[in-house]
């Protein structure tokens, strides 16, 4: 029996935040019914169509959920959506709006009124108070607002992460608060209310550079793909064309680079270079001894040596070499699940435990109206009615 299973989630979520919070209750077990909007349902499904016609982010964040199409602005449709909740929901996540849940009587004081076990968990881009409540938050303008893209790029230009990490970010701690409100929940029977921002979620990731810049001091400059702070840290060419990425993390690795990888061992004893903060400072000047060794040496005989030397190294793989990564493969982390286009690739989300994570499919829209609604009580004639109405 999966953790979560028997627990029931009703999410009115849409993008990447709350879906993949969401997702990772529906991995452990949770049944999630996602809200969605008649016709066009969450928009994220049309960000894209590169997944044989479906959308990557929503593919990504919403396996293993049912699908039910509500115009919640519509009298009947929100009269259905609280008697499911309060019939059927022990958590309720929503990222609409600032204000937008609690006029729909959703707020947790609202819930909890009528449902004292319920978990309610908000998700915004700034918080339920303050001066940005009602600003618009798309993750690039969250990672801007947090410092991320200050500290991302190259010294000539700031960059975003490729990933949406804000969302992540805001997902994970939403994802974390929620199992722990449910063991809060078993010791004393109350539901609670979990807020989480997507600005407080990223900023908590930013508290390395925030400490390294305290009290007025420089941030981490700009580094593009080197480690703004430790040097040797980051990709180097090689002298076939292509790039490999290492890391020292201590002098004795320092040492055995130098003598094993560079064939240089003097260079570990070079003043410029004897300590971290002295290579960092002179960074342009080692790297082009590094890059200097390399030029005579393919990819494959330079991470020979650094294998050799046991200093930490990485390739600089595209996304079509990580689906076809023989560690992801020789630990068996890939799955089928189904979807309107078929069945698809999916990987096992992290972690492992005997009964394994629910795999189920990605949902199309509205697939799941009519059994939710019949569990309900509602007759096909009802049900019917309210699709005549548009009110699902």
């Amino acid at each position: 029996m999966q953790p979560l299973q028997g627990l029931t989630v009703v999410t009115l979520e849409h993008a990447i935040a709350a879906p993949f919070a969401t997702r990772q209750l529906a991995d452990l077990g949770a049944r999630v019914i996602k809200i969605e909007r008649p016709g066009s349902g969450d928009f994220a499904r049309g960000y894209d169509e590169r997944v044989r016609g479906l959308a990557s982010h929503f593919v990504w964040t919403n396996r293993s959920k049912e699908s039910l199409t509500l115009d919640v602005k519509h009298p009947d449709a929100a009269a259905l959506l609280k008697r499911l909740i309060v019939e059927q929901a022990d958590v309720v996540v929503q990222n609409l709006a600032p204000g937008a849940a609690a006029r729909l009587g959703l707020s947790y004081e609202a819930l909890a009124a009528v449902k004292p076990g319920i978990i309610v968990c908000d998700i915004s881009g700034y918080g339920a108070d303050g001066p940005y409540r009602d600003k618009k938050a798309y993750d690039l303008l969250i990672q801007s607002e947090a410092g991320f893209v200050s500290v991302t790029g190259t010294p000539d230009e700031p960059s975003k992460a490729g990933p949406s990490i804000a969302d992540i970010a805001a997902g994970m701690y939403a994802y974390t608060n929620i199992l722990a409100a449910l063991l809060q929940r078993q010791r004393d029977g109350r539901g609670r209310h979990i807020e989480i921002s997507m600005l407080e979620a990223l900023a908590e990731w930013m508290s390395y550079p925030l400490y390294y810049a305290f009290d007025g001091a420089p941030p981490p400059p700009r580094t593009g793909a080197s480690h703004a702070t430790i040097y040797p840290y980051g990709p180097f060419p090689t002298g076939d064309g292509k790039t490999v990425m290492l890391g020292l993390q201590n002098e004795r690795e320092w040492g055995a680079f130098c003598e094993k990888v560079l064939l240089q061992p003097g260079l570990s004893t070079d003043e410029r270079f004897s300590s971290n903060s002295r290579r960092s400072a002179a960074r342009e000047a080692l790297r082009a001894l590094i890059v200097e060794a390399f030029a005579s040496l393919s990819a494959a005989e330079v991470l020979a040596r650094l294998d050799a030397a046991q200093i930490a190294n990485a390739q600089v793989n595209t996304m079509h070499e990580l689906w076809q990564h023989p560690q992801l493969a020789a630990r068996q982390r890939w799955r089928e699940v189904g979807s309107p286009a078929g069945m698809l690739p999916a990987m096992l989300p992290p972690g492992s435990w005997t009964e394994g994570p629910r795999m189920d499919p990605v949902p199309a829209l509205g697939e799941h109206t009519d059994a939710i609604l019949g569990s309900l009580g509602l007759t096909d004639g009802d049900i019917s009615a309210l699709r005549s109405a548009r009110a699902i």
